[in-house]
């Protein structure tokens, strides 16, 4: 008997994320059906052989935040180092969630079996054999529910989204753990009306976004049967404000034969700050009302490429030791940067060789044995200017010692990495080569 060749489900999955300025009204957008799966039960118990009960000396929620920032300086090396990047002499600007990434593809392994769940988990930079899967799901859960809570002192929200084609039936523990784990809503589909469900799509991200991502995709294929969206969005205000009026046209070197004018804002007060001369940099830390922080990190002249190979969990820890608060004068580039980066060369690299190929196996998402991804794309905006990311006053200086304060001007190539201090997260990466670039 000759036997059917059974036709793959092809997914699209797209991440976006925003690190936004001024608060626009949610969009109405396209009202259309959800799914209600309150009532599905997910064990979160796969059976996997040599599979841990706990995490070794760490719990769940730090497992996670470890993973998630190793995950983060592997992918500023990857993507800062890809195509996108070199094809504009590395003079493009580079932003990215990388919390709103991992959790998407963590997300993705609810429905993942046998060799893709490994590889997906190790691409995470899990050790399988080291944590339950069930404790990398549940750590994600706090995570995200830590990052979501109204008394961290600032706006964030963060979840996933499902598109399934309508003629399908996803199973009751990937939906269970959609919702219940990742916070995640599901909308049933016909990818056949491409601008419809291009519609859809877009509507929902620019929703959850507040409008600052309007435009996720600009294409659905029509044989696409789930797409899945994961969004992050953060909303705060420096804790000192930079007044306005201090705000000025300064040059800015974007490499030693291009020289722009760009906004750039000035305070002087007391900030956290320091060199790193391992890693050939200057670091300032500037506070976010709440308990989030900016740390700018300026390299040496010609040393951008060292730093960001430099940069490591380890890096992070050692800043704490260098960084002091000390009068200063700060003066940083206004700039709206975007971001736009093709995930699936660079989660390859990490590992993930089989999820967008036939030899996939997400079949935990309907039960049909053969899925694989078509495309993996992710957006951001970062957007820096005197209020931080929120409209408020700004007037008053710091009373600061008499002594000569540091200089730090932020006039050439730089990295931001925002990082909420409660749960030691690093929610948003940029690396700003062009304030002007629009």
């Amino acid at each position: 008997m000759r036997r059917r060749k059974m036709k793959p489900i092809v997914l699209q999955f797209f991440v976006s994320g925003i690190l936004a300025n001024n608060v626009f009204p949610p969009s109405s957008g396209n009202q259309y059906y959800n799914n209600n799966c309150d009532h599905l039960q997910y064990p979160l118990e796969r059976n996997r052989p040599n599979q841990p009960s706990q995490g070794r000396g760490q719990n769940r929620n730090e497992i996670v935040v470890d993973s998630n920032s190793k995950f983060a300086f592997r992918f500023l090396k990857l993507a800062s180092s890809s195509g996108d990047q070199r094809d504009n002499l590395g003079k493009k600007n580079l932003v990215f969630s990388p919390m709103c990434i991992s959790s998407g593809f963590a997300m993705l392994a609810l429905g993942a079996r046998s060799h893709t769940l490994d590889q997906i988990l190790k691409g995470l930079t899990f050790k399988p054999t080291e944590i339950a899967e069930r404790n990398i799901h549940e750590g994600f859960h706090d995570l995200i529910y830590m990052l979501n809570s109204e008394d961290s002192g600032l706006h964030m929200e963060m979840g996933s989204c499902l598109f399934v084609q309508n003629k399908l039936h996803p199973q009751p523990d990937f939906l269970y753990g959609l919702k219940n784990i990742y916070r995640g809503d599901i909308y049933m589909e016909n990818f056949k009306n491409t601008a419809e469900t291009m519609q859809h799509i877009n509507s929902y991200v620019e929703r959850k976004t507040h409008g600052k991502i309007s435009k996720l995709v600009d294409r659905v294929d029509p044989i696409t049967e789930i797409l899945m969206v994961s969004y992050f969005y953060i909303k705060a205000k420096w804790k000192k404000p930079f007044n306005p009026k201090y705000t000025v046209l300064r040059e800015f070197y974007v490499d030693p034969y291009t020289v722009v004018k760009v906004p750039t804002m000035f305070q002087m007060g007391m900030f956290e700050n320091g060199r790193d001369d391992q890693r050939a940099c200057t670091v300032l830390k500037m506070p976010y009302e709440g308990h989030a922080d900016a740390y700018f990190i300026l390299p040496d002249k010609g040393e951008m490429d060292r730093v960001i190979r430099s940069l490591s969990n380890e890096a992070v820890q050692a800043w704490k030791r260098i960084l002091f608060k000390s009068s200063v004068n700060v003066y940083i580039p206004k700039c709206t940067a975007k971001g736009e980066v093709n995930l699936k060369d660079i989660v390859y690299s990490m590992g993930m060789v089989d999820v967008f190929t036939e030899k996939a196996d997400l079949s935990g998402i309907t039960g049909q044995p053969q899925h694989r991804l078509s495309g993996a794309m992710h957006k951001a905006v970062m957007i820096i200017d005197e209020k931080g990311t929120e409209a408020s006053a700004a007037s008053a200086m710091d009373l600061v010692p008499m002594s000569m304060p540091t200089i730090i001007k932020i006039n050439r190539a730089f990295l931001v990495i925002v990082v909420d201090e409660m749960t030691h997260c690093i929610t948003f990466m940029a690396k700003i080569s062009n304030p002007a670039e629009s």
